[in-house]
């Protein structure tokens, strides 16, 4: 049985990784480089840092400022948030689903804490999550587990009873290696992507999962 379910929030309960990956098209673009679709499809539920530095690797820029760039990087996704961000579909569903199951829930994403309050405070969410947890307090981002194994530990509940959901393969392997069981729902242009294999189900939207699904994962 399932003690709690850990959530992502970019891509997966709202609908910003576009807005991400324009940012990051722009920002390479500015710095001479090309932005492959591969590329990009490496950095996906990356800390921004993390993503700023994977470019750099790439092709080295004169006198780089990452935490300033990290900033900016921020600072636009918190406006977009503000003004256009919308949450995926079926977000509202699952969530309600958790909630009225009475499990405990957390959010655990890539994303610093000032947007995740940002996410929070715009869809009025207070009331669904025990708890949030951010990698910008991690010594590592996704795919490293740190921040599920942390997660659950904030819940006071064995990693290995989680159900974690999560829309990039850098999630969905952090989870994965934290010993949790882990939902999938890859954008459709990476859906057929081949590591997502490792999910213990893929979905194509969050409304898909149902009560149907609830009880498969909850041993009922």
């Amino acid at each position: 049985m399932i003690q709690a379910a850990i959530f992502d929030m970019d891509g997966l309960l709202i609908d910003t990784e576009p807005e991400w990956q324009r940012m990051e098209r722009d920002f390479v673009k500015k710095m001479g480089i090309d932005a492959k679709p591969e590329h990009q499809k490496q950095t996906l539920g990356l800390r921004s840092i993390e993503l700023i530095k994977y470019w750099y690797h790439i092709k080295p820029w004169p006198d780089p400022d990452f935490e300033k760039t990290e900033k900016e990087f921020n600072e636009g996704m918190r406006k977009y948030y503000l003004s256009s961000a919308t949450l995926m579909n079926g977000a509202m569903q699952v969530l309600d689903l958790f909630k009225k199951s009475g499990l405990k829930m957390a959010l655990a994403s890539s994303s610093p804490m000032f947007l995740i309050d940002t996410f929070i405070d715009k869809f009025t969410l207070h009331e669904h999550f025990d708890i949030i947890h951010s990698a910008e307090f991690e010594e590592f981002g996704k795919p490293h587990p740190a921040v599920y194994i942390n997660a659950a530990k904030k819940l006071h509940v064995p990693a290995t009873t989680c159900l974690a959901f999560e829309d990039s393969f850098n999630g969905l392997l952090a989870a994965k290696s934290a010993m949790m069981m882990a939902i999938a729902v890859p954008d459709p242009k990476h859906f057929d992507d081949p590591r997502f294999a490792i999910a213990d189900l893929k979905l194509k939207s969050l409304t898909e999962f149902g009560e149907k699904q609830f009880n498969f994962f909850n041993g009922k």
